[in-house]
């Protein structure tokens, strides 16, 4: 699940779950998205119970302490109406996100092929080897994936990027990606998530990226959003991505817009097609982006969009 906060690494944690039918937990996922005092110690996220039973999710927490009635309440609140069962179960010391990556398998996803250090490379496509970690973005989840498969599509229909930015980039892949299809790039990373610092590194190292200021080159930026001197300064991004969640999506779509120029290039994604893809797109609409493009890969939306030439004009 996209998502700007993450799991705690090894720890002892505890889970709470709540089972429902697929409606009612995205809807509770999108009433999470809208809250903006949530405790983001308690991590939501939403999934199949089975893939054999796509109609049957459950809406899991985890949170670093015993969960008390507040955090049950606040996950109860989530539902509209009366609220399924809420279990809580105490899990052993681990690093759950790492361990739910491990021996994930390979993935091609339109130009790209990534996998972990355990599966070799694919000399036919472009290869990345990304090691289960503690960040987002290993191209397991159905949003990268697309992601990696709509950068495919925009350099294919002629798309000329010179200045990337990679919001909320997790371990850095949807923004080395970019730099493969144009090497000759500025590229900003950013994510508000301390660890990911030291996993970009170690990514670009095993991809041989170069992190550093320059044209072809990754700088990595600790940031909430876009809220940075230096994501300041290395605008305008003729090419933005952002795989987060549609409520900062929302939120930041003023600030998308003071960054990317006329014509450039807007790439979202970590909203659910049924329930988000409305309001992130009258968000961007609003802030002076037309749709180019859209894919959506099971129940999430890939949307590319530009931004438009008359904006300064129509505003």
């Amino acid at each position: 699940m996209p998502r700007l906060t993450r799991l705690p690494g090894w720890t002892r944690s505890w889970k709470l779950s709540a089972f429902a039918p697929k409606p009612i937990v995205q809807a509770a996922l999108l009433a999470h998205d809208l809250i903006d005092d949530w405790d983001y110690e308690l991590v939501i996220a939403g999934r199949e119970v089975a893939e054999d039973q796509p109609d049957d999710w459950v809406l899991e927490g985890w949170y670093p302490r015993k969960p008390g009635k507040a955090e049950r309440a606040a996950l109860a609140g989530l539902f509209a109406g009366k609220a399924p069962k809420i279990t809580i179960e105490e899990l052993p010391p681990a690093d759950w996100v790492t361990l739910s990556q491990h021996n994930a398998p390979p993935i091609r996803a339109g130009r790209f092929h990534v996998h972990t250090p355990d599966y070799p490379a694919n000399p036919d496509a472009i290869d990345f080897v990304i090691p289960a970690s503690q960040a987002f973005g290993t191209g397991q989840h159905k949003t990268t994936a697309g992601c990696l498969e709509m950068l495919g599509d925009m350099k294919a229909s002629g798309v000329i990027a010179r200045n990337i930015a990679d919001i909320g980039t997790g371990t850095g892949l949807l923004g080395f990606a970019a730099l493969a299809l144009w090497p000759r790039a500025l590229c900003t990373l950013t994510d508000i998530d301390p660890v990911c610092t030291g996993v970009v590194e170690e990514n670009a190292r095993l991809n041989g990226i170069t992190l550093g200021p320059g044209q072809g080159e990754a700088v990595m930026v600790v940031a909430d959003g876009m809220d940075d001197p230096l994501i300041e300064l290395r605008r305008p991004y003729d090419l933005l991505i952002a795989n987060i969640l549609a409520g900062p999506l929302v939120q930041l779509a003023p600030a998308f817009a003071r960054a990317v120029p006329p014509r450039g290039s807007l790439l979202l994604a970590g909203l659910l097609a049924e329930d988000q893809e409305a309001a992130v797109k009258r968000a961007m609409t609003r802030a002076g982006f037309r749709m180019a493009a859209r894919l959506q890969r099971g129940d999430w939306a890939i949307l590319w969009l530009r931004r438009r030439a008359d904006w300064r004009r129509v505003r």
